[in-house]
């Protein structure tokens, strides 16, 4: 496997730092070696979010990307800010139900996901960071669904186990949203 890094970046309230986490303890499961790094705009809600997830079969060194393999843009700004970060042959998963325009680049692999639309189609829009998690798992197979079904077992518990279900079911619709491709 080597050394995989992610740039996961939105607005705050897009869930995009729950989103690095599952990712990341998705990998834990798979007994990989994991960084997950927070970094939040000046606001929480509507402001500027990201967190760099590093998924290794060897030590870490540092949990600061420069050139991430992944990158998760959930509105324009992240997109504008971090395509052109992105590694050659990269991924650029793209929410299209916010992102209103094309990349750039054409010497990466692109694929755009209606998140918003499709999880409000399953019952609760908020959901469209677990459709972009089902999305980021089939385009790049860095995870297995099982671990991130583990890592959302774990994480929602409490008043958030009602959503359970519903979670499971975006990351499975994100995956066939990248199938139909």
């Amino acid at each position: 496997m080597a050394t995989y890094s992610i740039i996961a970046a939105g607005f705050g309230g897009q869930g995009v730092m729950l989103m690095g986490k599952i990712i990341a303890e998705a990998a834990m499961h798979e007994g990989k070696n994991v960084t997950w790094l927070p970094s939040y705009g000046p606001e929480m809600r509507g402001g500027t979010a990201n967190c760099t997830v590093v998924i290794s079969d060897e030590d870490i060194a540092s949990p600061i990307v420069d050139k991430p393999d992944v990158v998760i843009a959930m509105n324009i700004p992240s997109m504008l800010k971090f395509e052109k970060d992105l590694k050659r042959d990269g991924i650029l998963l793209i929410n299209s139900s916010v992102v209103d325009r094309e990349p750039t680049r054409k010497d990466i692999k692109i694929f755009k996901i209606d998140a918003n639309a499709i999880a409000d189609k399953i019952g609760n829009v908020r959901a469209l960071n677990m459709v972009t998690v089902g999305a980021f798992k089939k385009s790049t197979e860095m995870v297995k669904f099982e671990s991130i079904k583990k890592a959302l077992e774990e994480t929602m518990t409490g008043k958030k186990k009602k959503f359970l279900d519903l979670n499971i079911k975006a990351v499975q619709a994100g995956m066939e949203e990248v199938e139909k491709d």
